[in-house]
């Protein structure tokens, strides 16, 4: 994401990311929580591990979460996500800002690299 805000791919792929409404609770409670560890967050929402997985990968792919590795006192590694320093305002000039930079014809389809020939 740019200083000015995040571009249109940026932008669908945040969008996306927090339309799913375990990934919303996801942010939700690190928001209000803080940072936390992938098994007591996946006890805490209420889902499986690997169910959790999926859902913070997406959401750290879009910028929305943090995850960093680290190690218990026991040795155990344990990895941790705190909600990353995003500001996402929505806005029709923000939005149409953003569509300007899109790649992506159908986010479905990929990028539309027939678009910029």
């Amino acid at each position: 994401m740019n200083a000015a805000g995040p571009t249109g791919d940026d932008l669908l792929e945040m969008l996306a990311a927090l339309a799913n409404p375990l990934r919303l609770r996801i942010v939700a409670r690190l928001a209000v929580e803080g940072r936390d560890y992938v098994s007591h967050l996946a006890r805490e929402i209420g889902i499986s591990r690997p169910l959790l997985h999926m859902h913070l990968r997406k959401l750290e792919a879009a910028g929305l979460i943090v995850g960093t590795l680290e190690l218990s006192e026991d040795g155990k590694a344990m990895k941790f996500y705190e909600v990353a320093d995003f500001d996402l305002h929505l806005t029709a000039a923000a939005l149409a800002e953003a569509a300007k930079t899109l790649t992506q014809a159908d986010p479905a389809k990929g990028p539309g690299a027939e678009e910029h020939s």
